[in-house]
């Protein structure tokens, strides 16, 4: 067994691949903004700073360990927090992973990423890719859609929403897809890309395909809702969760984050990776799901008390 340090283990992704590689007798670590955000595991995970500042500093707390999980990134501009500052951050832990003398980096990107994508989201983590596989470094890089789970942000607040509103705005036709997969299957990939040696590029998807307004119909079933489906021009239905979101303080979705939606880059082709179906989930879970507004804002950036 081996010291293996993943990004965020108090966060989404991170905290069910740090329970996963706990299981197996890994030792971890984890780099974070939140150092005093309660360690649910103890001594079992001992915790560090990003100390994207001091690269001395960040090399120190990867020494030793033969893995790095990379979870780290910006969904959205926040609080002085940006794509470009993302990319120059996780350039800095890559270098420091290869100069501690890690071994292996699993690296958390996104599906359909490219360097020619308009999009700056999706530009950045392609840049990325490269920068893992330019490191030299045995690596492995998985690209989820849509992560659902407990915790999930898109699957639970499109649940809040129908649950309290009665209308749902489904922006455009509904028509471009989605494919997520379970929390903890993508968990899984994660652990176990971690313990292989082979380098990889794996699509983190479910077995599930859902067009974008089936998706919300199969929610609105499963949570008894009686809310009302309308079309919306896409500005307008971005305009209607911008004033949501100034009364929920966050951010719902971003203008990329609708282009990349309708542009059906949440779906990708090819044999699943993940088990976990979304419809037999939510129908175990219609009772709590959507109870509670998921808040990005408050989980990435709120200060630890």
């Amino acid at each position: 067994m081996s010291t293996i340090v993943v990004t965020g283990a108090f966060s989404y992704t991170g905290k069910y691949a740090t329970r996963i590689l706990l299981g197996r007798g890994h030792t971890i670590r984890t780099l974070t903004h939140h150092t005093q955000r309660p360690n649910p595991s103890g001594d079992r995970v001992q915790v560090f700073p990003y100390n994207f500042d001091d690269p001395d500093a960040l090399v120190r707390s990867l020494r030793g360990a033969s893995a790095l999980i990379n979870t780290y990134w910006v969904r959205f501009t926040h609080g002085g927090s940006t794509f470009d500052d993302a990319v120059q951050n996780t350039r800095t832990l890559i270098d420091a992973a290869k100069t501690a003398g890690i071994r292996r980096i699993v690296h958390v990107s996104i599906a359909n990423a490219t360097v020619a994508s308009r999009l700056a989201y999706y530009r950045a983590k392609a840049e990325l890719e490269d920068s893992v596989v330019g490191s030299g470094l045995s690596c492995a890089i998985l690209r989820p859609t849509v992560i659902f789970g407990e915790e999930d942000i898109l699957i639970n607040n499109i649940a809040w929403f129908v649950r309290r509103f009665p209308v749902f705005g489904i922006p455009g036709d509904g028509r471009y897809g989605i494919r997520p997969i379970y929390v903890e299957d993508m968990a899984q990939l994660l652990a176990d890309a971690a313990e292989d040696e082979q380098n990889a590029i794996i699509d983190a998807v479910g077995p599930e395909i859902f067009t974008f307004e089936n998706l919300v119909k199969l929610i609105v079933r499963e949570t008894r809702a009686s809310t009302r489906l309308v079309h919306l021009p896409a500005p307008i239905a971005y305009a209607a969760t911008r004033v949501i979101g100034w009364f929920t303080r966050d951010v719902i979705l971003t203008w990329e984050e609708y282009k990349g939606l309708m542009a059906n880059l949440l779906v990708t082709e090819g044999p699943a990776t993940g088990e976990t179906r979304l419809s037999a989930w939510l129908a175990e879970n219609r009772d709590r799901v959507g109870q509670d507004y998921a808040s990005e804002v408050a989980r990435h950036f709120a200060k630890s008390s």
